[in-house]
């Protein structure tokens, strides 16, 4: 009888983790002849233009490059009214006008470069473009002659995504003031050109991607019963417990999508962070599973669907679904672009496990696990926090971990409380408890991956970034019996710091997450929670990273915690790379951190 031997999984080079491209913000016109989408590579971005009949695509921006989106939001650019132009955010800070047939860009606005203009809408009837400023100014530019006026009366902290009204006579956008963040209490503001009348629309909780169908009626993302959902009117379309739309942590998310003939919506939907692309109809609310696979950016024209499309073993792609079935047929999908390097194998990736965990308060806790490449030996894991805290790692194309899998190792998704993708309540329980909940959340994960025998104590890591470095941080503290190494990237070290010099965006959620620091015992709690006042209890290996230049966590808080550690003995390395902010964008860079942390992790869990 013939033996039997595992098959060896090839190792994943590091290379393969940093080449391809980033697809973003993919456009049909009225027609669903043709599709533009945002391409970005080594730096450079670009809008290019497909003929979807022909296959054909050209570059269609000009000397000024596009300033993309990011991930499933956008912001970047529009069609105009004829389309035979597109309007685009440049690098500059500024709006500009760009024809199809090639004649010169010409700038539209001249906020730029010291404000960033953003969120480009071309009004149906072709006389203006809305857009923002600065995320917290609503602007209109005249197409006719150039003037510019300021829409928003300035009683807002923020305003995202202006939509123009489909009869032309005014705006609608999405507004919020802090210390709330976007998805804590958002409302809608609706203005008319011709007398500047406002009004608002305020419904319990939050809402996000504020729109109209065609006949006028609003459209949004909702959370007042419990989940972001669908909803019309004012009422709920689909009211189920499921998210069908991620937190607003940008400009331009596009979650779902009307029928050019305003009887259907195609949205997408969050099952405990798999994707689904889903269709209601909304005079029955039928709803009907298109397609699985985290989709985003939904643009629906003609008999046509636009989307990105990406999961666990498809690498990001932009697909067009054919719809002229109907939505109660199945919609055969064709891809117009891959971004990732076309060498990634099936045996590469794998489908997470789906798992739950009793928190040490009883609660459930949510999680993903990727089983490691087959191997004799020992099991490895690293634990991955993800950032935000307001956040969720969706079941997307992730080349690191498959890179880590094919090591050998286990890698485990925590969505402790505060996370998204579960409704409301479990993202906001951990309102004014950061530090404490993420913390135990992490702790109980491990404990659970330890008793199904995924790793042992002296062979797992942690790993996280931003948000997640401090509740790396915080269990290095707790619970450091659990855990062989820890590696983090621009952690979250000093909550008092972070609530003073970090970025205007998030500058004052610690007032949620942790509290007022003016209120009896809030100081305290400041100090308590933030990891360079609690250094004497991290004893584990520690590697930190972090971008000289980061706006979000100022590199200081690193610096700060790796001197406090270090006289103690304990082992602790920092690298702080040049000209990089919150997240390292330089190939060099990248490629450093890898081998560093390979390095690392190999020496203290070999």
């Amino acid at each position: 009888m013939a033996s039997l031997q595992c098959r060896a999984v090839a190792v994943v080079p590091v290379e393969r983790c940093l080449s391809g491209r980033d697809l973003s913000e993919p456009r049909l016109t009225a027609d669903g002849a043709r599709l533009g989408y945002v391409l970005s590579q080594q730096g450079h971005a670009e809008v290019v233009m497909v003929d979807l009949a022909s296959g054909e695509q050209r570059s269609i921006t000009g000397v000024v490059a596009p300033r993309p989106g990011r991930g499933l939001g956008g912001g970047c650019w529009c069609w105009s009214a004829d389309e035979q132009a597109i309007v685009y955010a440049a690098g500059d800070g500024n709006l500009w006008w760009q024809q199809l047939d090639g004649a010169p860009a010409r700038q539209l606005t001249a906020q730029g470069p010291e404000r960033v203009a953003q969120a480009p809408a071309v009004v149906p009837d072709g006389s203006r473009v809305v857009y923002v400023v600065e995320q917290a100014e609503v602007w209109s530019v005249s197409l006719i002659d150039g003037t510019v006026e300021r829409l928003d009366d300035g009683s807002a902290d923020f305003c995202f995504d202006p939509f123009p009204t489909p009869c032309s006579s005014g705006v609608l956008w999405l507004a919020w003031n802090v210390p709330d963040m976007p998805w804590d209490h958002t409302r809608v503001v609706n203005i008319t050109f011709a007398d500047m009348a406002r009004s608002e629309w305020v419904p319990e909780g939050s809402v996000q991607q504020p729109r109209t169908l065609p006949d006028g009626r609003g459209t949004g993302i909702v959370d007042a019963h419990g989940w972001n959902n669908l909803w019309v009117d004012g009422e709920v379309v689909v009211d189920e417990p499921f998210e069908h739309g991620g937190p607003t942590w940008g400009l331009g998310q596009r979650s779902y999508a009307c029928s050019p003939d305003g009887q259907f919506i195609a949205f997408t939907r969050n099952e405990a962070g798999f994707g689904r692309l889903c269709v209601v109809e909304l005079a029955t609310g039928q709803v009907r599973e298109q397609s699985r696979g985290v989709h985003g950016q939904l643009s629906w024209a003609g008999d046509r669907l636009a989307a990105l499309r990406t999961g666990a073993r498809t690498p990001t792609q932009v697909v067009v679904y054919d719809t002229s079935g109907g939505p109660s047929s199945a919609w055969p999908r064709h891809t117009v672009a891959v971004g990732p390097d076309a060498s990634w194998a099936d045996d590469d990736l794998v489908e997470p496990e789906a798992i739950t965990i009793t928190a040490a308060d009883g609660s459930t806790v949510f999680a993903r696990l990727y089983r490691a490449a087959p191997s004799d030996a020992p099991p490895r894991m690293i634990c991955w926090v993800h950032g935000g805290p307001t956040d969720q790692w969706q079941v997307t194309f992730m080349p690191r971990i498959a890179y880590w899998r094919s090591r050998g190792w286990n890698i485990v998704v925590p969505d402790h409380r505060g996370s998204t993708g579960h409704g409301r309540a479990y993202q906001q329980a951990l309102n004014g408890r950061w530090g404490e909940l993420d913390v135990s959340d992490v702790v109980a994960t491990i404990r659970h991956a330890h008793e199904a025998g995924w790793a042992t104590p002296a062979t797992t890591a942690l790993n996280g970034g931003s948000a997640g470095g401090f509740t790396v941080l915080g269990v290095l503290r707790d619970a450091p019996e659990l855990v062989a190494a820890a590696v983090v990237a621009y952690p979250v070290a000093d909550l008092a710091d972070l609530a003073e010099r970090s970025h205007r965006f998030e500058r004052h959620s610690t007032l949620t997450l942790v509290g007022d620091p003016a209120a009896p015992g809030g100081a305290e709690r400041y100090l308590e929670r933030s990891p360079v006042w609690f250094t004497e209890r991290i004893t584990t290996p520690l590697l930190v990273f972090h971008g000289e230049d980061d706006p979000v966590v100022p590199v200081g808080q690193s610096r700060l915690l790796v001197e406090r550690i270090r006289p103690r003995g304990s082992e602790v390395q920092l690298l702080v790379y040049p000209a990089e902010g919150h997240g390292f964008r330089q190939r060099v860079n990248q490629l450093d951190e890898y081998a560093r942390t390979e390095a690392f992790l190999h020496r203290h869990v070999p």
